[in-house]
């Protein structure tokens, strides 16, 4: 009788707190939720982020604007923040453009320097254009270069049309549409082919060309949409390298092959500043009952600097902002350390968090989940396993706390694979821990946003970050809350179809300490 008691008596408080523990979950919840929706921060955090600091290239002063200005924010809530140095990259500092077609008529032209772009000292030079002859071989091309010297040299395709694919498929016949199609693939097979003769890669062109004495380099690099480039670095050393929009591009292409011979006036300012710190900055708020085990959130602070870095990586920045915000307010005390890695330097290869895996194994070890999110402004709309066998336990479990608004957008798949590269979830995921990436829904990213020269504030769509924040701050709140800590084995691989042989996981990357 004795025992049948003391069972009852276990049952029953096994029942009471589990129902405590329901109900303690279903205020902090509501609490998120009426935070995120009353009290955002969002609109403000883009705007200062953005609009204010810019875009945050590695090396560039703004990059470490940003990293003081997120640290101000922190201490405004009353969460600890630091920068942690992990090595040094080139300093450089952005400056103006004015690209000006002279002759055969005066026009401003759109377009701007690369980044890590040569200046051109304070002056403004001048020249024609020359279009990237097509040679018969490496030989002939050494042959043709001295015809650069003094010249601004066309190195991209013209492309055939700027309107992007799906203004063609609105309008245009499927005849005319397929025979665009066809004939663009010929186009550009045959200016690859053209680079090919010269028997150099991109870089060694771009070089060979100013060695020449070319008075700089002229390419576009075409989104395929509506008035969008990407800017990425340039490879030169001495000489400018300017991206021009797909509209004026095509224009200079045209006169030049017609003999008209353009000529242009270039001022390109930017300052070398030498080798310069590259860092992370990390944000924590202290464990109360297992300080040794963490939940990170996760996001690379880091953008190319075509535009400003709104969608990649500002959204993912301020969802992990404002989701730290919220927890420091309703959930101020977690059972587990939180901890946010805002990362350096991602996108020449993960290296912030790359870095960081290395430099703190013993955060690593005692990972609980990490929460990552970049590509792009879109709600949330899938969420893999990343080939964790049981991830599916935990994360289910989780994501039915989240409001069903926002989880039944969300495809899950377990155990799925892990990924090896991407974004800076899989430097976790590549030493067994257990980081997830936040996938969310395209809303044009590849072709308009994602390193281009219109990834800019008004390309946020706030109702869409607004529930990325209330999910990422509730999937943390339970994994700070989660008994036992999440398990790490591995899935068994399935058979890669290329290759016929069993899928591997991903092998751990070393951080580029010292960049270009």
């Amino acid at each position: 009788m004795r025992f049948l008691q003391q069972t009852l008596v276990a049952g029953c408080f096994l029942v009471s707190t589990t129902v405590w523990s329901q109900k303690n979950d279903s205020l902090v919840v509501a609490a998120i939720v009426k935070e995120a929706t009353v009290q955002s921060q969002l609109e403000v955090l883009a705007h200062q982020l953005t609009d204010g600091i810019g875009p945050r290239l590695v090396g560039t002063p703004q990059m470490k604007n940003a990293a003081d200005w997120a640290i101000a924010k922190y201490k405004e809530w009353g969460i600890d923040a630091r920068v942690e140095n992990w090595g040094e990259w080139r300093g450089w500092e952005r400056g103006i453009t004015h690209i000006d077609m002279v002759s055969p008529r005066v026009k401003s032209l759109e377009g701007m320097q690369l980044a890590w772009s040569p200046s051109t000292k304070g002056k403004t030079v001048s020249g024609e254009t020359i279009i990237l002859a097509d040679v018969a071989d490496s030989i002939a091309f050494q042959n043709w270069l001295p015809n650069v010297k003094g010249k601004f040299v066309l190195i991209s395709m013209n492309q055939p049309t700027g309107r992007p694919d799906y203004n063609w498929q609105e309008w245009a016949t499927p005849d005319s549409f397929e025979k665009m199609k066809k004939d663009r693939e010929a186009q550009t097979a045959a200016w690859r082919k053209r680079i090919s003769k010269t028997g150099l890669n991109n870089k060694d062109l771009a070089l060979a060309i100013e060695k020449a004495g070319a008075a700089g380099i002229i390419i576009s690099n075409w989104s395929s949409g509506f008035g969008v480039n990407k800017i990425f670095g340039a490879n030169t050393t001495k000489i400018p390298t300017i991206d021009v929009a797909l509209e004026d591009y095509g224009m200079l292409y045209r006169l030049t092959e017609s003999g008209v011979k353009p000529v242009l006036n270039v001022r390109a300012d930017s300052k070398e500043l030498g080798t310069v710190p590259t860092f992370n900055t990390l944000a924590e708020i202290k464990g109360t009952e297992k300080p040794n085990e963490y939940v990170m959130l996760s996001a690379h602070f880091d953008s190319w600097d075509g535009g400003t870095g709104a969608t990649d990586n500002a959204t993912g920045t301020i969802v992990m902002m404002e989701a730290m915000r919220i927890l420091k307010k309703v959930y101020p005390n977690p059972k587990r350390t939180i901890l946010v890695g805002h990362w350096g330097s991602e996108e020449q290869g993960l290296n912030g968090s790359r870095a960081f895996v290395e430099d703190h194994p013993e955060i690593v070890a005692n990972l609980q989940a990490l929460f990552n999110q970049d590509n792009g402004t879109g709600r949330v709309a899938n969420i893999s396993g990343q080939g964790f066998l049981h991830a599916y336990d935990y994360l289910g479990r989780w994501l039915s706390k989240v409001p069903e608004d926002i989880r039944n957008e969300i495809e899950t798949r377990f155990p799925g694979s892990p990924g090896g590269g991407g974004s800076d979830y899989a430097s976790f995921v590549a030493v067994g821990a257990p980081g997830f990436s936040l996938s969310s829904k395209s809303w044009s990213y590849g072709s308009y946003t994602w390193h281009t020269n219109r990834d800019t504030y008004d390309k946020i769509v706030f109702d869409d970050v607004r529930k990325n924040a209330i999910l990422t701050a509730i999937l943390v709140y339970m994994a700070c809350e989660e008994p036992q800590k999440t398990s790490r084995e591995k899935a068994v691989l399935p058979i890669n179809p290329r290759t016929g042989k069993q899928g591997e996981w991903p092998a751990q990357r070393k951080a580029n300490r010292s960049g270009k």
